[in-house]
């Protein structure tokens, strides 16, 4: 070529050629073929992407959409299950306290309800130990096992939630299968993180971030988030509504706490930030979704749960129960929704054992009345040595506060 230079490899290489200021690529036959294969494998895999699914809750314009797909709904479906009720108890049976010894929180029941709920906390907790899970099968009313003291204490919390916590569970409530799942430890339950400081080594001190956790959803951000906002009532706000800080003493520490706190949640629930607030205005309650009321209500009863159950019950639990520091189980949002919004897609356990619903009401006396409702309040005994309860049922007034 005048004035100008040639390379050229075998028939299979890629060849160039320059001249005249202007330069020409020549494919060979290996490279047209490896870039028709690079097509067509970015083609399948765009092809074999499931587009996500957009399901708009809220009013048009306000960005209220949550992002499904559809393998990401299947892979939940069986676990959103709920067995088959037991067979209905005999109305006429004496009370559980008459035939059983050693009758502490059930009493209120019917001996053959007793025995149908308690066939059901096989099926729900146990389901291959069966009734030997808790129970000494040659004395029923030992205490022996520390599981069965569990049991009792869990069954007083089953009340309690769906008689005190109705601003969050409403009419559906919940029953053991709604953690379980016919597991004896439930998934979604926690123990406090380990304490990193000074573990970084030439990086200095991590702050207790920088260590990928599922609770902080693998990210950088804090890694225990829950041990700070689901025991104690910290307050979970980090907006201000200036430009300049002005008077608003949350730092970008606290703002990171909160994040983690939220990914937790999102990915508990299955959602996006969109599903409680309003994407340009995170901090307006008046611009939420009802969601974030409910998960504000929720909130606090994990930490009231955690405080006089939970925590109290650790001396109960065996070594193997311990986390490697010597923490007890604790539960989160994760322990009943396990990846969906509404814990068992919404259907309520308690339609087919109302007697978890509260305290039954004493037996009506022949040619008496009946009671208007099936359940009085709940008058079950709780543990409140850890923490002062019971003073989260109100949203407050200040704004920002989840």
């Amino acid at each position: 070529m005048n004035g100008g230079r040639r390379w050229q490899g075998g028939h299979s290489q890629r060849r160039w050629l320059v001249g005249d200021g202007q330069r020409r690529w020549l494919v060979g036959g290996s490279q047209r073929r490896w870039l028709g294969a690079a097509c067509a494998g970015l083609l399948a895999i765009l092809v074999a992407c499931e587009r996500p699914h957009s399901i708009q809750h809220g009013f048009r314009g306000l960005n209220t959409a949550q992002l499904y797909t559809s393998d990401k709904l299947a892979s939940v479906a069986e676990l959103n299950k709920i067995p088959v009720a037991e067979d209905p108890a005999d109305p006429d049976s004496p009370m559980a306290t008459e035939v059983f010894k050693n009758v502490q929180v059930l009493n209120d029941l019917s001996a053959t309800e007793f025995s149908r709920l308690m066939q059901a906390l096989s099926t729900w907790v146990a389901p291959e130990e069966g009734c030997d899970f808790c129970h000494n099968a040659d004395d029923l009313a030992s205490d022996e096992k520390y599981t069965k003291v569990v049991a009792r204490r869990m069954l007083t919390m089953t009340r309690q939630i769906n008689t005190d916590w109705k601003a969050h569970v409403a009419g559906t409530g919940v029953t053991c299968w709604t953690c379980h799942r016919g597991e004896a430890v439930p998934s979604g339950d926690w123990f406090a993180a380990p304490d990193l400081r000074g573990t970084a080594g030439m990086l200095g001190n991590r702050a207790g971030q920088n260590t990928p956790n599922p609770n902080a959803g693998g990210s950088s951000l804090p890694t225990d988030p829950l041990s700070t906002f689901l025991i104690t009532d910290n307050n979970i706000r980090i907006q201000g509504t200036k430009a300049l800080a002005g008077d608003n003493i949350h730092s970008i520490k606290q703002a990171e706490w909160t994040y983690s706190l939220m990914m937790y949640m999102s990915n508990s629930l299955g959602v996006n930030c969109t599903f409680c607030h309003a994407s340009r205005a995170l901090e307006a309650w008046d611009q939420s979704t009802p969601q974030r009321a409910t998960a504000w209500h929720g909130i606090r009863m994990v930490r009231e749960l955690n405080s006089a159950y939970l925590i109290p019950m650790q001396p109960l639990f065996p070594v193997n129960r311990l986390s490697a520091e010597g923490d007890g189980p604790k539960v989160g949002c994760a322990t009943c929704h396990k990846g969906s919004y509404k814990p068992l897609n919404g259907v309520s356990p308690l339609t087919d054992y109302p007697v978890l619903a509260g305290v039954m009401p004493p037996p009506v006396a022949p040619g008496a009345s009946a009671p208007a409702s099936k359940t009085t309040s709940y008058s079950g005994s709780k543990d409140t040595s850890t923490a002062a309860l019971g003073t989260f049922h109100t949203i407050p007034a200040a704004a920002g506060a989840k």
